[in-house]
C-alpha cells in the first residue's frame, strides 16, 4: 500500500552569513595594509587596493532572497516498503546558487535516487525512504545556498515530507467474548432462529412464514406442512481501547510496540468479519474514531493510534467519551495496567454494560535489570491478584507473553455468556 497526498510548498528566506571567503580576503587586505605602514611602501597598498574593493561590495551579496520548496508531502505505506520523496529549492526572488542534501532520520534508511545541484537550474533530490519499524518519520533536508561571487552563504533546514508508516498485522481470526450480538446481519454464527444457512430445528408451519422454508420431505411423511428453522449471523461492534499514557523507561514503554500492532492485529480480524469497528486512545492526546467498516476504516483506525489525519474526534478526560462507545460493543483494550486511571476507564465501561477484555502487554516486570528472586516474585503474585480483582468486577485480563501470538492468547478468555443492558 502507498499513499501520497498533496505536495506541500515551504517559503523561507535565506539567512545569509559572510562565507569564509571574506573572513580570508580581510585577513589578507589587513596584512598588505600593515606591510605598507611598516615598510612605509606604497606596492602592498595597491595589492590590498582590490581586495578591499570586493570586501566593500560584500554587503550587497546580503540582499533579501526568498526560496520556495516543494516538499514530497504526505507518504503513507507499510513497514519494509519503499517510498519516494521528491524535494525541489526554487529561488523566487533575489540571486542564489542552491545546493541540497537529505538529513539523516533515526530509524529511517533514506537514499538518494537523483540530485541536481546545478547553478542556474532548481536544486531537487529524489529520495527512496524505507523503514522497518511502524511510526510517523518527519524528513528533512538541508539546503545550503551561495551568493553568485561568493561572498556570502546561508544553511537551513526545510521539511522534505512526511512518512506514515502502518504495522504490519498478521492475517489471524481473533476470538471475541460471547455477547447479544446487535440486530445486524453479519458472520458471527449465533443460537437465535432467523434467516441463515446454518440448520436449528424443524417446527410446524405457522400463518406469516415463507413457503421457501417448508421442509417438504418431512412434511411429505408427516402429512402436515413443517418449516426448516436456521441460526441466524449477526455482526458486531469492537472497540479498540489504547492505553497512551506515559511510561517508565524500559520494558513499559518498549511494550507500546505490543500495543500498537495488537490493536492492528484485532482491527484487520474485525474488519475482515464484517464488524464495525472504533477505537480510542487515552493518556496523552485523548482521541477517538466513530466506527466503521471497510478496509478505508483499517487506515483511520491506525491514523489515529498515530495521532494523524484529521478524522478523528480529539476529546479531554479520562474515561471513554459515551459517543465513542455503541451499545453493545466489545471492548479490547492493551495496556501495561501500570496507569490506574485506565484502569478506571475499563471499570467504566464494564459497568455501562460492555463485554471488556484486556491484553497485559508489559512482559514480565517494569523495573530495568535484574530483580532479586524475592522481589520478582513478590511482583508476579502483586499481578495476579490484580488480574482477579479486575475479573471480578468483570474485566478479563489475558497476559500477552513473549513467544505467543495474539490469537493463541485471545483463546484463553474465559468462556462465559455476558447479557449486555447498557444505560446511557
Amino acid at each position: 500500500m502507498r499513499h501520497r497526498d498533496r505536495s506541500a510548498t515551504t517559503e523561507v528566506e535565506l539567512p545569509w552569513r559572510p562565507s569564509p571567503l571574506v573572513y580570508m580576503l580581510a585577513i589578507a587586505a589587513a596584512a598588505a595594509l600593515v606591510a605598507s605602514v611598516m615598510l612605509a611602501r606604497w606596492q602592498p597598498a595597491v595589492f590590498a587596493a582590490p581586495m578591499l574593493g570586493v570586501l566593500a561590495s560584500a554587503p550587497l551579496q546580503l540582499a533579501r532572497t526568498r526560496v520556495q520548496v516543494d516538499g514530497g508531502g504526505v507518504q503513507r505505506c507499510f513497514e519494509s516498503e519503499e517510498v519516494s520523496l521528491t524535494v525541489a529549492a526554487f529561488v523566487e526572488r533575489g540571486h542564489a546558487l542552491l545546493r541540497c542534501r537529505p538529513d539523516p532520520v533515526d530509524g529511517l534508511d533514506i537514499r538518494t535516487e537523483e540530485s541536481s545541484d546545478s547553478g542556474l537550474a532548481p536544486a531537487a533530490l529524489r529520495l527512496a525512504v524505507t523503514t522497518r519499524r511502524w511510526g510517523r518519520y518527519p524528513v528533512t533536508a538541508a539546503l545550503t545556498a551561495s551568493s553568485p561571487a561568493g561572498l556570502a552563504h546561508a544553511k537551513l533546514s526545510v521539511p522534505a515530507g512526511e512518512v506514515y508508516v502502518y504495522p504490519i498485522a498478521d492475517p489471524q481470526t481473533m476470538r471475541m467474548p460471547r455477547t447479544e450480538l446487535p440486530e445486524r446481519m453479519g458472520t458471527h454464527l449465533t443460537r437465535r432462529h432467523g434467516p441463515g444457512v446454518e440448520y436449528a430445528d424443524i417446527r410446524a408451519f405457522a400463518p406469516g412464514d415463507q413457503l421457501r422454508t417448508v421442509n417438504w420431505p418431512v412434511s411429505a411423511r408427516r402429512g402436515r406442512l413443517y418449516v426448516t428453522e436456521r441460526l441466524t449471523n449477526r455482526a458486531a461492534d469492537v472497540m479498540i481501547l489504547l492505553d497512551t499514557s506515559l511510561q517508565a523507561p524500559g520494558p513499559a514503554s518498549d511494550s507500546m510496540e505490543f500495543s500498537v500492532r495488537g490493536a492492528a492485529q484485532v482491527a484487520q480480524s474485525a474488519l475482515q468479519a464484517g464488524d464495525r469497528t472504533a477505537v480510542v486512545c487515552l493518556g496523552r492526546e485523548p482521541r477517538w474514531l466513530r466506527p466503521d467498516i471497510g478496509r478505508r476504516q483499517f487506515y483511520r483506525i491506525v491514523d489515529t493510534v498515530l495521532a494523524v489525519g484529521s478524522e478523528h474526534v480529539p476529546t479531554s478526560g479520562t474515561l471513554a467519551p459515551h459517543a465513542a462507545v455503541p451499545i453493545g460493543a466489545i471492548v479490547v483494550g492493551f495496556s501495561t495496567l501500570l496507569d490506574t486511571e485506565f484502569a478506571l476507564a475499563l471499570i467504566d465501561l464494564r459497568k455501562r454494560g460492555h463485554p471488556v477484555v484486556v491484553v497485559d502487554v508489559l512482559r514480565g516486570t517494569p523495573f530495568t535489570g535484574k530483580l532479586d528472586p524475592t522481589v520478582a516474585r513478590m511482583w508476579q503474585l502483586e499481578r495476579a491478584a490484580m488480574y482477579r480483582d479486575m475479573g471480578q468486577v468483570g474485566v478479563d485480563v489475558v497476559a500477552w507473553s513473549e513467544g505467543t501470538r495474539l490469537d493463541q492468547v485471545m483463546r484463553l478468555l474465559p468462556d462465559h455468556r455476558r447479557m449486555v443492558r447498557v444505560r446511557r
